[in-house]
């Protein structure tokens, strides 16, 4: 394992502002994975060391297959972490917004071109991304149809799903789509939470993107497990089921349950009396992509997405 510095800024309070990764294996430049962009995510910041660990427990073994590169940038933000943020605290702003960068924007700007400009050379991008609804979910793997999308590829992390669609205009300025428009093969990967580490999913990712090396035929070792890939189009088949008044959010499933059309998923209680003003059906038949996790809900919010 190598270590290297690629982002040295000077700092507003402390030490310098630093970016670093490692690089495992030598040849051709195969795997970029990178970590958090943003403050809040802890999962994401624990599975990219656990990625950074069991390589290179890989490396010592001599399980990384000869003329492959694998580099891994643990975190792309970890001044927003360490000052509990989720976005840049001086300014707000949302790292995963700003890409590919600028070398003379505000800062967000300049530390993802940093981030973009070393990663952008590597065959395949992976991207331990986190949701923008607060919640539970399936971890899974997403990409853009931008006309550069790798489905077939995507099968090789062998999750449960693999979720397409269209990029909205605010995701075009994501690192994901900034590596799909540069070349490369860019998927992010999900687990089921963002703000506290939940081990089982952490595990099931890394496993994923073990998968995905070895199905590529980067390294060479045993991993037991996996799943056959279902590719889900989000237009298609993501179905967001609404609240229609606000109050304490009461759920009577799980994510990963089955439901069928008609039956109970949540009970929306008065935050004065507790009495439940409304129970919430489902509309459909499906699997329990997402659930909403705060124990609070506004009136009108997505509080569970199915697949049918």
């Amino acid at each position: 394992m190598r270590e290297i510095t690629f982002c040295d800024m000077e700092g507003l309070y402390r030490d310098n502002f630093r970016l670093k990764a490692y690089i495992f294996g030598s040849g051709k430049k195969s795997i970029c994975i990178v970590g958090p962009t943003r403050g809040n995510e802890y999962q994401q910041q624990f599975i990219a060391a656990r990625i950074v660990n069991r390589l290179k427990e890989l490396e010592a073994n001599g399980e990384i297959n000869d003329g492959y590169e694998i580099m891994v940038i643990p975190s792309a933000n970890p001044y927003s972490m360490n000052t509990r943020k989720k976005f840049w605290s001086i300014d707000s702003t949302d790292m995963n917004r700003m890409f590919p960068g600028r070398a003379d924007g505000v800062t967000t700007q300049i530390i993802a071109e940093k981030v973009f400009n070393t990663s952008k050379e590597y065959e395949y991008g992976i991207h331990l991304a986190s949701y923008y609804m607060e919640g539970h979910f399936l971890p899974h793997v997403r990409i853009f149809k931008s006309g550069f999308e790798y489905s077939a590829e995507a099968s090789d992390f062998m999750m449960p799903y693999v979720l397409m669609r269209q990029p909205r205009p605010y995701e075009k300025r994501t690192l994901n789509f900034a590596w799909q428009e540069a070349g490369v093969k860019a998927f992010s990967v999900y687990s089921s939470t963002t703000d506290y580490i939940d081990r089982d999913s952490a595990h099931l990712v890394l496993r994923s993107i073990l998968l995905f090396m070895k199905n590529r035929g980067i390294i060479d070792t045993e991993i037991l497990g996996g799943y056959e890939s279902e590719i889900v189009e989000e237009e298609k088949r993501l179905v967001p089921i609404r609240t229609p008044q606000a109050g304490f959010f009461v759920s009577k499933v799980k994510v990963g349950f089955e439901v069928e059309k008609g039956d109970l998923l949540a009970e929306i209680h008065d935050p004065y009396t507790d009495e439940i003003i409304c129970e919430i059906i489902s509309p459909v038949s499906g699997v329990v992509f997402f659930m909403h996790s705060a124990p609070m809900t506004y009136s009108h919010t997505a509080v569970f997405k199915l697949i049918i």
